[in-house]
């Protein structure tokens, strides 16, 4: 074995490693999370009683409240998620997303299952076809795109159990590719060489 893929396959398990550990290790301190919604409030809690919060930005550049300001915060992020409609705040909920423009990235991991859905899909029926087990170029393919799009979601939703998962697939996934078209060319020079 080459020590090509595995260099690449380490070198892409510590790019999503760091990658999932970046937003982690570079987190602002707070005390404790109010989940209104689907949206979560970071909260410090400071020594004399007072808050401050995190995130969101619009309510973090308000700076530090009283206990009275903190409520009423509090409340107007609930009347806020209680005005959208029923079907968003559902659909919101269903996701784990806290805005419509976090949708394209769910969009993106959807996208990596459907693929991994269709390279299945691919394979069982040409191996059904051919009435032996195959695994036709396409199942490749399918599973690099899979791959890539899952990875990078997983990076998204900084779960590092993801990552892991699919960093060395697709390292794997290209090797299968790359070693395709080698066997082509090794193909095409011997029938060239033949034919002379």
């Amino acid at each position: 074995m080459k020590p090509g893929p595995l260099l690449a396959m380490l070198a892409l398990l510590f790019l999503g490693m760091w990658l999932v550990l970046q937003p982690s290790l570079r987190r602002e301190k707070y005390d404790f999370v109010v989940q209104v919604g689907s949206v979560e409030l970071k909260v410090d809690e400071l020594d004399d009683g007072r808050f401050r919060f995190v995130t969101p930005e619009s309510l973090a550049l308000r700076g530090e409240m009283n206990g009275a300001e903190f409520a009423e915060a509090l409340r107007s992020q609930w009347s806020q998620w209680l005005a959208r409609p029923a079907f968003e705040r559902t659909m919101m909920g269903f996701f784990n997303i806290s805005d419509w423009t976090n949708f394209a990235w769910v969009a993106v991991g959807l996208g990596g299952q459907c693929a991994f859905f269709a390279r299945m899909l691919v394979q069982w029926v040409v191996s059904e076809k051919s009435r032996k087990s195959q695994v036709p170029e396409a199942f490749w393919w399918f599973s690099l795109l899979g791959g890539i799009c899952l990875f990078t979601y997983f990076v998204w939703r900084v779960d590092m159990v993801g990552v892991l998962g699919q960093s060395t697939g697709i390292v794997i996934y290209a090797r299968n590719l790359r070693l395709i078209w080698k066997e082509r060319r090794r193909s095409a020079r011997t029938e060239r060489s033949v034919r002379a």
